[in-house]
């Protein structure tokens, strides 16, 4: 009996040994596949690269028939290795990459021109582009949902905090876009003022503070102080529309849709206003609220000037859902950001690059093809591009400087309130205030009306609603 236990132990263990060595052969039943870490340490060996990565990023993963994609050079290996597990390698210095996962909204600068090369091809002259973008204009209406506008609610807007400073005042403002629902944000105007004035609107991108950061206070005031009145306000699901959802809300697709609302709702109230020049409209933003900035300007024919800050590329696409998240880029068998950007023509519009991110190389392609569309009216002049190579993403002051030259221009305001002695432009002398002072509803948000909607999915079934009903007010079936 012992004997017969003792023969059934080794073959045991003789199986336990032999299974690793099954499993390791490699063979069309097992696809050939290795664990991504694996076949990472081979290609940095082979290739003498290093690939920077933390452990999180390929746990788990594997990859099939791996030694059958490697090829000649590191980068194309890396690239059958890594496409079909959705990641990709960012080169960050000679033999020194970085693992990344892919981003559907950002391009090699040679596949955003080639894109932006094959659209352009669809249109010779101004008579088959002027075609082209009024389907544009449908189609994006559309893909935002907003081929049918909801009613406006038809109340006041909640006005909080008026304060006076040198040159410009400002007051806190919260306007009701839906039943229950604000988009909050600040009105600036001249301390004095006769007659009519311009119209700006200034909405923010991603950065830290939003609304509430100096240089958007910069930015707005001395707008104000040059002669215009201006509402920076914020994006949907951040400041203080955080009282009625969540952050992550934000990047819900309909927050592109609730966001162009608010901006349309935003631009009725100010143009109703008896002291707003409806001929001189104009909207400014950085970032993400420079893509914003494109696309209003495309659909919306009431803003005569635009000046889209560190944005605008043929390869970048906008890393959020609130500038990608609906199908807008689908548009007319596709379409890119500089198309959407040429539909402003020939109103006039300032384009800032700088050399620190995705609108690093707008000189060499994307702006010869927005000069072409400009030229087709007659008015090359209308386009202007400040590139700023040494520069880095952000709104610092030769940005600010920028639009403030531009804007005085366009909308005949006085630059030299903004100047000193010397001639020099200075816009730091503004008194800057604390994020508390620019809420409308109080520092916990008290004030927050009682009928306010809370909840991104009570939102959002609030919006489907109005849509259909105004849908049957006007006859038009709703999808």
């Amino acid at each position: 009996m012992k004997k017969r236990y003792k023969i059934f132990f080794l073959l045991v263990l003789g199986s336990l040994c032999i299974c690793p060595l099954m499993q390791a052969q490699l063979n069309t039943e097992n696809q050939f596949a290795k664990p991504l870490k694996e076949v990472l340490n081979e290609v940095q060996k082979r290739y003498g690269i290093t690939i920077r990565y933390v452990d999180s990023m390929v746990m788990n993963k594997k990859v099939t028939y791996a030694e059958w994609k490697f090829r000649a050079d590191a980068e194309t290996t890396l690239d059958n290795i890594l496409k079909p597990l959705e990641m990709k390698v960012r080169k960050e210095k000679e033999k020194v990459y970085k693992l990344a996962y892919y981003e559907y909204y950002r391009w090699e600068p040679r596949d955003g021109w080639a894109e932006l090369d094959r659209i352009a091809a669809q249109y010779n002259n101004l008579e088959e582009w002027e075609k082209r973008k009024s389907g544009m204009q449908s189609c994006l209406r559309e893909a935002m949902e907003l081929s049918t506008l909801p009613a406006s609610p038809g109340t006041l807007p909640i006005r909080t905090n008026l304060r006076k400073f040198p040159g410009y005042t400002i007051e806190n403002m919260a306007i009701e876009i839906l039943p229950g629902v604000w988009v909050n944000g600040s009105l600036y105007k001249p301390e004095k003022f006769k007659g009519k004035i311009p119209v700006v609107l200034h909405p923010q991108g991603h950065w830290d503070k939003h609304r509430y950061r100096a240089d958007c206070q910069y930015t707005s005031a001395s707008l104000a102080k040059m002669g215009a009145m201006l509402f920076n306000y914020d994006m949907f699901a951040w400041g203080e529309s955080l009282l009625q959802c969540k952050q992550e809300d934000h990047r819900q697709s309909l927050a592109m849709t609730l966001q162009t609302l608010a901006s349309i709702r935003i631009l009725d109230y100010l143009l109703s206003q008896k002291d707003a020049d409806t001929s001189r409209v104009a909207m400014v933003g950085g970032s993400g609220g420079g893509t914003h900035t494109v696309m209003m300007s495309a659909i919306d024919k009431r803003i005569r000037v635009s000046a889209p800050v560190v944005n605008l590329s043929s390869y970048f696409y906008g890393g959020c859902p609130c500038e990608s998240g609906q199908n807008i880029h689908g548009c007319m068998g596709r379409t890119d950001n500089l198309e959407i950007a040429a539909m402003a023509a020939p109103q006039p519009q300032l384009v800032v690059s700088d050399g620190g991110d995705w609108t690093d190389r707008m000189p060499e392609h994307d702006l010869l093809y927005l000069q072409k569309m400009y030229r087709w009216y007659g008015k090359e002049e209308n386009l202007v591009n400040v590139h700023l190579p040494d520069e880095k993403h952000d709104f610092g002051f030769s940005k600010r400087k920028a639009v403030y030259e531009f804007f005085a221009k366009q909308l005949r305001l006085n630059l030299t309130s903004i100047q000193v002695a010397d001639g020099s432009l200075v816009d730091t002398t503004i008194t800057l205030e604390p994020e508390t002072a620019f809420y409308v509803f109080g520092a916990k948000g008290e004030k927050l009306p009682a009928h306010a909607v809370k909840g991104f999915d009570n939102i959002r079934k609030l919006f489907y609603e109005q849509v259909d009903k105004a849908a049957k007010i006007s006859g038009i079936k709703s999808d």
